[in-house]
């Protein structure tokens, strides 16, 4: 039974419900940025920049944290998000390293990555 946060236990986070979760593109990117941040590291849910309202930010973190992948804590006024990294890697091995792959490939792509920084840096000296 989840508990009074709605976050799952280990056992009753259902593949089924991360797949969901992970099907929309701001979720997944929550995810992503969340699997390329140091182990506990934990962040305000506006922190992400996602480009629609606050209710809808709201949603998004209910579905990420009822799916199980991640844990909220409330600090003050706002929530902190915490990717629940050893449960899904525990429950579905691999999983976070296809989603920190994607991440990490659109980051290079849009120029955040080393190799486009590496890019952007040779056309301003050349």
């Amino acid at each position: 039974m989840p508990d009074d946060e709605g976050h799952p236990t280990v056992p009753e986070i259902e593949f089924g419900k991360v797949l969901a979760a992970l099907a929309d593109p701001l979720r997944r990117g929550v995810v992503g940025e969340l699997t390329r941040e140091p182990e506990g590291t934990a962040r305000t849910c506006s922190s992400f920049g996602l480009p629609v309202s606050k209710a809808t930010i709201t949603h998004h973190f209910r579905v990420l944290r009822e799916a199980g992948l991640i844990r909220q804590v409330d600090r003050g006024n706002s929530r902190m998000a915490e990717l629940r990294r050893a449960d899904i890697d525990g429950r579905f091995p691999g999983l976070l390293g296809i989603v920190r792959a994607e991440a990490e490939a659109e980051a290079e792509a849009d120029g955040a990555g080393p190799a486009g920084r590496a890019a952007q840096s040779g056309a301003k000296s050349g």
